[in-house]
């Protein structure tokens, strides 16, 4: 079959990858010059590597892109970073059942019950009945109310806004049940892993363009989808479509309306990142992840990258992602890098005092979806990767469902869409 592809992220290389191996003609569409999507990466000329304009790594049981990282002859790095949480203007590990006993902010009693329930959240095998329930309904007591009202409650508003009272317990259980003391990373960034899998799709036989932008998809009565670009209108026998559900809608006109509405009620939130470049370090005590767990606090996240991977990969300089999660009609959405530094920087001179003096250049990431919204029940609001257009599939970011979205569960929706249309 001749078969396209809409967009070079992790879900569309991935059913590339399947579908030429499995002899298919396949044709990728991207509308930016790079593979990767949300992985996206670019490079300064004094780097030895590129660096993913929005914060990734892989957990050790990522197995689906791990498997494929294997396949493929790409070097995956482990390593043990830490992780805290910043509270009271101070940073406190928190990452092993030994750092929460440490932790002095709650009593031996209160530490004994959040570890408790995060075990039994972290063990426990059936998310289905997890759904029904809204987080902010049940953590609270099950968590206990200060150790809920300190540490996670900051953190679920600051990411989650207007929605943090309607996300499903499934949305934390995935954040407790997967994560790992150690972190994988492609040796040489997410961008040369895009790239090393465009080749081996290449190989086969695959064509990739880049920097083309979709302008419609249509079928005709014969089932014949036809791609129309800037350039050309093209046939295939399928189409499989990547981008978010408000994307897909704009270029599908033949959508019915029932349909459209259905994929409208999705909600999700962009992402921001501002990264710095720092001559020195800027999390001192060398935490790679630290949570801010302050309402209202203009930062939700700080990732220090070269507190995971070595700093010599990057002119021996200090990176530092500053993230957020805001709606696209947020103001700190909408704010540009100077605007935003403004805004973070008495936070960030709270932490690092210093940080100024040595930074060297900062620049400003923006994607318009970035986390789907994952109320109760959310599995009945899902669109299945089959759609109204018999020869047109849906697979993105909002069908990863009860994991986080993320590169690996993308490989995996990847492989589950190549062997639907197979």
């Amino acid at each position: 079959m001749n078969i396209a592809i809409i967009g070079a992220g992790f879900t569309g290389l991935s059913a590339a990858y399947q579908l030429t191996k499995k002899g298919h003609t396949v044709t990728v569409f991207e509308k930016d010059p790079q593979p990767g999507g949300l992985a996206i990466g670019y490079q300064e000329k004094e780097w030895d590597w590129p660096l993913e304009k929005h914060y990734h790594h892989w957990f050790t049981n990522d197995t689906f892109i791990l498997n494929l990282a294997k396949e493929i002859g790409q070097e995956v790095l482990i390593k043990t970073p830490k992780t805290s949480i910043y509270l009271d203007d101070k940073m406190y590990q928190l990452d092993s059942p030994s750092a929460l006993l440490q932790f002095p902010k709650l009593t031996f009693f209160e530490k004994i019950q959040m570890g408790l329930s995060l075990a039994l959240l972290r063990y426990n095998p059936f998310w289905k009945p997890l759904e029904k329930i809204r987080a902010t309904a049940v953590l609270p007591k099950a968590i206990g109310k200060r150790a809920w009202k300190m540490i996670w409650e900051p953190q679920l508003v600051n990411k989650m806004g207007k929605y943090a009272d309607i996300i499903s317990l499934v949305f934390f259980w995935t954040r407790v049940s997967k994560r790992t003391a150690s972190l994988a990373y492609p040796a040489g960034g997410f961008l040369g892993f895009a790239q090393k899998l465009c080749d081996a799709i290449i190989k086969r036989g695959g064509v990739i363009h880049f920097t083309t932008e979709i302008l419609s998809i249509t079928e005709d009565q014969s089932g014949n989808v036809s791609i129309k670009t800037k350039n050309e209108n093209t046939l295939f026998d399928k189409v499989i479509v990547t981008t978010p559900s408000f994307l897909f809608l704009k270029i599908a006109p033949q959508l019915p309306e029932n349909y459209k509405n259905k994929l409208g009620k999705l909600q999700g939130l962009g992402a921001t990142d501002l990264v710095l470049r720092l001559n020195e370090q800027f999390l001192t005590d060398n935490t790679y992840w630290l949570s801010i767990c302050e309402k209202d606090s203009p930062v939700l996240v700080i990732v220090e990258h070269t507190n995971l991977m070595d700093k010599k990969h990057y002119n021996n300089e200090h990176v530092v992602y500053l993230g957020n999660y805001p709606a696209t009609t947020d103001k700190k959405f909408l704010m540009n890098k100077e605007e935003l530094l403004t805004l973070y920087d008495p936070l960030l001179k709270r932490i690092n005092p210093n940080y100024k003096k040595t930074l060297i250049a900062y620049e400003l990431f923006k994607a318009p979806f970035a986390q789907p919204i994952i109320p109760t029940n959310y599995s009945k609001m899902i669109p299945p990767m089959t759609t109204p257009l018999s020869n047109v599939f849906l697979a993105n970011i909002e069908q990863v469902y009860p994991w986080d979205r993320g590169t690996n569960y993308a490989v995996e929706l990847g492989e589950k869409v190549a062997e639907l249309i197979d």
